[in-house]
């Protein structure tokens, strides 16, 4: 007799026979690359509009436990502590994403997977092998996905990986790891409503994400009971929140790791507009450009581009959220400033009247047979003195075609962890990046990850 497993069912087998011996050393490389990478976006997202007034109303609703919440000395239950690293880690729009699927696995699976190796006092390769594995899964459902309802996909997506890290670290069985997925479909929620709005919550969508696969993997390991077609069933993920093919989840499982084609960030804006910000950055290093030296821009892009980041620039009641989703924002400040890092992000930078001036003076043009999601752009700028130049960007910064260094890496990191609500020193800067490098050495991974932290004052 033949017993056709589902792909909740596959994918359960798959979690619990991964060990760390059978990843691929791409494989590992990558999961410590994006460890450092969202490590550092989640430090710097710890004083992000927002990050303040969770904490306060995250710790006023939990007790102590064996989790920690980054930049401060409190630990708290994995579940809650998930939910605030989650929140810091997608807070400024730093993180790696996997472009197929318009995911960023790690903002989820990193808190959840974190949260119990900690409390689990799991090892470094444990905790690698989680986090490889939930985002593998993350990015497969992404990418199988070929219609999106207006689901945030970052939640929708990644609970799954989170669900996957943590029953990994709880050492759950195939069927428990199979309720595990089923329970984490149960809370997929997020929609795009939030980012349409430029609402804060949209920051916490990662972390509830977070949140949700750790009670997944938790209420699973207590005999909690869910659906076992999560995926391809009558009222499963693929039916509800827009369709997918099942055979594309599973093809390659166990063989081939999506995650090593994620992009990481080189800018702390919507990755929609990182080939504007090169191009920008390009004529204006080029040409010696300021907003004085300008009289008009025409930036062309997709209707995917445009959809997200195309839109006239309000800074509105939020603007850091507004300026990281705004193309004009972006082209403007990488002309006055010759950058765009964490400072740019920053209220008094948006603010600035000079960038607000050039900004006004960029037309939006979307081109519709240009089918790509992050790439290409045409910049073309019209100087005072009558020079017409322009600029073509075909790849996304932090691609293969056009990749980050280590160097650029560590660089990032450092501007991320000397920021946030707990600035790291040099030292602890430097210490933080050669630990995370080496995390698979890591005996207990409750001991691993302290730099820099301090009790934050109550406000």
């Amino acid at each position: 007799m033949i017993v056709i497993m589902s792909a909740t069912q596959q994918l359960a087998r798959h979690i619990c026979a991964t060990d760390y011996e059978n990843l691929p050393s791409d494989v590992i490389e990558t999961a410590k690359w994006f460890l450092l990478d969202t490590f550092g976006a989640a430090w710097a997202g710890t004083d992000a509009p927002g990050a303040e007034e969770l904490r306060r109303t995250v710790f006023s609703d939990c007790g102590d436990g064996d989790a920690s919440v980054l930049a401060t000395q409190k630990r708290v239950p994995p579940g809650s502590a998930a939910l605030l690293n989650g929140m810091y880690a997608g807070a400024l729009d730093y993180d790696g994403v996997y472009e197929k699927g318009s995911v960023h696995p790690d903002v989820v699976t990193f808190p959840a997977a974190l949260a119990l190796a900690e409390a689990q006092r799991a090892s470094g390769r444990d905790f690698l092998t989680a986090l490889a594995i939930g985002n593998d899964i993350a990015c497969r459902s992404g990418g199988a996905m070929v219609a999106n309802n207006g689901w945030f996909n970052t939640a929708t997506h990644g609970v799954f990986g989170a669900a996957a890290a943590a029953a990994k670290l709880l050492g759950l069985d195939e069927e428990a790891t199979a309720h595990a997925l089923g329970l984490a479909f149960a809370q997929a929620s997020g929609t795009q409503q939030a980012l349409a709005e430029k609402s804060i919550v949209k920051r916490m969508l990662s972390g509830l994400a977070a949140r949700a696969g750790v009670f997944a993997a938790q209420a699973a390991k207590n005999g909690i009971t869910a659906p076992r077609e999560v995926f391809e069933g009558k009222y499963g993920f693929y039916a509800l929140y827009g369709k997918g093919e099942p055979t594309a989840l599973l093809d390659g499982l166990g063989e081939h790791y999506v995650t090593t084609n994620t992009v990481t960030k080189k800018y702390p804006s919507c990755t929609a507009n990182h080939v504007a910000i090169d191009a920008a950055l390009t004529l204006a290093n080029e040409h010696d450009l300021k907003y004085r030296d300008i009289d008009a821009i025409t930036v062309t892009i997709s209707p995917f581009m445009d959809s997200l980041v195309g839109g006239t620039f309000d800074a509105g009641s939020n603007p850091q959220v507004a300026a990281q989703f705004s193309i004009q924002y972006s082209i403007a400040c990488a002309i006055q400033r010759r950058q765009l890092s964490i400072a740019e992000i920053q209220p008094d930078v948006i603010a600035d009247p000079e960038i607000n001036a050039l900004l006004k003076k960029i037309k939006v043009i979307v081109e519709p047979e240009w089918p790509g999601k992050f790439a290409p752009c045409d910049l073309e700028i019209l100087a005072r003195d009558g020079r017409r130049l322009t600029h073509h960007a075909s790849h996304t910064p932090g691609t293969p075609e056009n990749p980050m260094s280590m160097g650029d890496l560590k660089a990032k990191f450092s501007d991320c962890a000397s920021s946030g609500v707990n600035p790291m020193s040099i030292d602890q800067c430097n210490n933080a990046i050669k630990t995370i490098l080496a995390i698979e050495t890591v005996k207990d991974m409750a001991e691993a990850l302290d730099f820099g932290s301090t009790v934050i004052p109550d406000r």
